[in-house]
C-alpha cells in the first residue's frame, strides 16, 4: 500500500511537470528568426571579412556599416543587440541560406540584379555604391584608361577587374588573389598598381588603423552597385518592416553617423542616401 502511494505522488508530480512544460510555451527557444520581431533570437546574415562593412573582430565582435544597419534594422523589428546571432554568408551562399531559412535576413554588400531578384526579394537599397580603383597615395592613376601596361589585382572570381580591362583598358595586365587583403598586400609591396572592386568596400580598408594614409581611391563610378537587404522570395512582412526601418534610419540621420563612423577616415565621398523601396528591375 505504501508503495502504491509514492507511485502515485510520483505520477501526480510528473503531471505536474508536463503541465508546466507544456504551459512553458517555447521559452527554450534560442533561434526565433522565423518571426517578424519578439523571439529570443534573431539570425542575421552579414560578412566576416570586409572592414568598414562587416568584419569578425579578434575579440569576436563585430563591426562595419551593414553591421550597424542590420543593428538598427533588428532594433526595430524588435531585438537588441545582444539578441543578435550574426551568420557569415559569403557570396555564393546568400540566396541558399535565405531559402533554407538559416537566417531572417541578409545585409552583405548585396548588390541588386535581375537574376538574383529571381530567388529573392530586397528591402532598400541603402547604400549606392560604385566600382572605383583604390591606388598608393602618391600614385598617378586618376582615370582606367591609365591601368593599360599597369597591373591590376581583384579577388578570384570577381568581374570588377574583368570588367575594366573590357571596358576602359584593354591592356591592364590582371592580377587574381584568393581575398582583398591579398591585393591591398600586394598594392603595398608594389606588385600592382591598383585594386578595383565597390568604392564602399575599398574605403572600409582604406579607413583601417594600419592603412591610414597610405592608399586613396581614385574615385571613379564605374558602375553603380546598390546594395539591398536580403529576404526570403515572398516575405512579405519582412520586406515592408525592414524598408519601414531603413526609411527612419534615413531620417533620423542614423545612416548619416554610420556612414561618417565607418568610411569617414577614408575620405569616401558617399552618394546621399537612395530612395528606400525604389527597386530597379
Amino acid at each position: 500500500m505504501k508503495l502504491r502511494k509514492v507511485t502515485a505522488a510520483s505520477a501526480a508530480v510528473l503531471a505536474l511537470a508536463l503541465s508546466a512544460t507544456a504551459c512553458g510555451g517555447d521559452n527554450g527557444n534560442d533561434g526565433d528568426s522565423g518571426s517578424s520581431g519578439g523571439g529570443d533570437k534573431i539570425k542575421i546574415g552579414i560578412k566576416y571579412d570586409q572592414p568598414g562593412l562587416g568584419l569578425k573582430e579578434p575579440d569576436g565582435s563585430f563591426s562595419g556599416f551593414d553591421v550597424d544597419v542590420a543593428t538598427y534594422v533588428a532594433k526595430e523589428l524588435g531585438y537588441e543587440p545582444n539578441q543578435i546571432e550574426w551568420v557569415e554568408t559569403k557570396s555564393a551562399d546568400r540566396e541558399n541560406a535565405l531559402a533554407r531559412g538559416d537566417v531572417k535576413f541578409i545585409a552583405a554588400t548585396y548588390s541588386i540584379n535581375e537574376e538574383r531578384q529571381k530567388k529573392v526579394d530586397f528591402a532598400g537599397p541603402y547604400l549606392l555604391a560604385h566600382q572605383d580603383l583604390l591606388v598608393k597615395a602618391d600614385s598617378d592613376i586618376t582615370e582606367a584608361t591609365d591601368l593599360n601596361d599597369k597591373n591590376l589585382c581583384s579577388v578570384t572570381g570577381s568581374t570588377s577587374a574583368q570588367n575594366v580591362k573590357n571596358d576602359f583598358a584593354p591592356k591592364a595586365n590582371l592580377t587574381e588573389r584568393g581575398g582583398y587583403s591579398e591585393c591591398i598586400a600586394a598594392l603595398q609591396s608594389g606588385a600592382v598598381d591598383a585594386l578595383t572592386t565597390d568604392d564602399s568596400i575599398l574605403a572600409g580598408f582604406a579607413a583601417q588603423e594600419q592603412y591610414k594614409g597610405q592608399f586613396k581611391l581614385a574615385g571613379l563610378k564605374l558602375s553603380n552597385e546598390n546594395y539591398g537587404i536580403g529576404v526570403k522570395k515572398g516575405d512579405t512582412e519582412t520586406l515592408n518592416k525592414i524598408n519601414a526601418a531603413l526609411e527612419k534610419m534615413v531620417s533620423d540621420k542614423s545612416w548619416d553617423k554610420a556612414v561618417q563612423d565607418n568610411f569617414g577616415p577614408a575620405n569616401y565621398k558617399n552618394e546621399p542616401a537612395p530612395k528606400i523601396g525604389n527597386i530597379v528591375k
